[in-house]
Order: C-alpha cells, then structure tokens, then sequence
C-alpha cells in the first residue's frame, strides 16, 4: 500500500477512472445512465485528509480503498475497487486487511462498511459482497435509507436503495 499525492493529475485520473469502471459494473441497474461514483475534485480531497490507500502491482494501479474515522470509536473503509483484470489474486482482500491494520493503529475498537443495496430485488453482485463480507467478520447490523443519509444521491438512483451497515469488532 502506498500513500499517493493528491497535485498528480495523472495518477488522480486513474484512481477515478478505475472506481467509476469498477462502481459501474457492481452497481449497474441501480443508478442513472452517467451517474459516476467519484470525480478528480472528491478524490483529490480524501487524498489531501489522508484517507485514500492504493494497491499496486509491478507498478500499476491494482486496487484502491478509502478509510476514515467515524465517532464512536469506530473507523470506515469504503470505495474499495481492485481491478476487474486482477479478481481472485486477493487484493480486495489485501486493502480490507490494510483498512484494518489502520483502525487499529489508531485506536479504533469496530470498523463499519456500507453497502448500498436496492429495495425491490436482488442485485447479483450486492448479494456477492454479502458473503464475502461476512465470511471475513463483517455483520449487518442496521439498514439506513439512503434518502435519509445522502439526500443529494437520491436523484441519480434508477431503482429506490438503502444501505446496509456492517460492523466488525477489531
């Protein structure tokens, strides 16, 4: 894992370009045709506060994951992307264990994830992340309504959505 800098244009580009590739597939029919999961303005931000960690593999952009902390004691990793050419080589599973790692250098006893789900059918690749999920620990434990939590996200929705919440003692 390394720590990038946000004045790379380039590299900003490809963490953005990689997150709106991945977000695509894995949330396909649940937003608006165009609706993209990040921009350069909202990546450059979470690398200035410190919260973006990348993968790379022979020096190419292999995955990406956002951590913060939350009240509570709790930290949050989201935006998790490894590239679609390198599934199944763990680095998803590396970027959770490094989001991890971090919580517990600073102190946090619980790491939370959400993960938007759609309200009126099963999503193949949501249902994917649910096992995965709680085969490492995680475990749902409330479901908030996105129009609720991020009202400004409710207009590009095709499909109405909720988030679960996952919570895993570290």
């Amino acid at each position: 894992m390394s720590s990038p800098a946000a004045d790379d244009d380039l590299f900003v580009t490809e963490v953005v370009d990689l997150v709106n590739r991945v977000y695509a597939e894995a949330e396909k029919g649940l937003w608006l045709d165009g609706a993209d999961r990040t921009n350069a303005p909202e990546v450059v931000a979470i690398v200035r506060t410190g919260q973006l960690a990348v993968a790379r593999l022979d020096g190419e952009l292999a995955g990406a994951v956002r951590v913060q902390r939350l009240d509570g004691g709790i930290g949050e990793f989201g935006m998790l992307v490894a590239s679609p050419e390198l599934r199944g080589v763990g680095v998803g599973r590396a970027l959770v264990d490094f989001a991890e790692r971090w919580a517990r250098e600073q102190g946090l006893a619980r790491m939370q994830l959400e993960l938007l789900v759609p309200q009126t059918w099963t999503h193949p690749v949501k249902e994917f992340l649910h096992g995965w999920y709680t085969r490492i620990g995680y475990q749902p434990v409330r479901t908030g309504r996105l129009d609720e939590a991020y009202p400004a996200l409710q207009p590009q929705l095709a499909t109405p959505c909720d988030f679960v919440i996952y919570h895993k003692d570290l």
